[in-house]
């Protein structure tokens, strides 16, 4: 098992940044993909932005690329992400999750956080 924890979270104006990050155990964080996902109220879990083992190749979705940015540190078994120009539309629960695949796909984490909540005020 993996577990992931995520902090970093809060209540910013929208403009602002949060630096969320995610620290893992019980699993080799280096031989992981990690991602980051997002739930708004009323709206189903969506794909933020994954980061491959070696932090080489990233991925992010059209709705944050330029504002948000990924990245970790294989020694200490943690991923960020940095959220920038932040909106009222990015208020959402985030959550990280790790695979062996470097994917967009949920269904093919097979860890999960509990979650962090961001809420961006207009």
């Amino acid at each position: 098992q993996m577990q992931l924890v995520e902090s970093g979270g809060g209540l910013v104006q929208a403009g602002g940044s949060l630096r969320l990050s995610c620290a893992a155990s019980g699993r080799t964080f280096s031989n992981y993909v990690m991602g980051w996902f997002r739930q708004a109220p009323g709206k189903e879990r969506e794909f933020v932005a994954a980061i491959d083992s070696s932090g080489g190749r990233t991925l992010s979705a059209d709705s944050v690329k330029g504002r948000f940015s990924i990245s970790r540190d294989n020694a200490k078994n943690t991923v960020y992400l940095q959220m920038n120009s932040l909106k009222p539309e990015d208020t959402a629960v985030y959550y990280c999750a790790a695979t062996l695949a470097f994917t967009a796909l949920q269904h093919r984490y097979d860890y999960w956080g509990q979650g962090t909540q961001v809420t961006v005020s207009s």
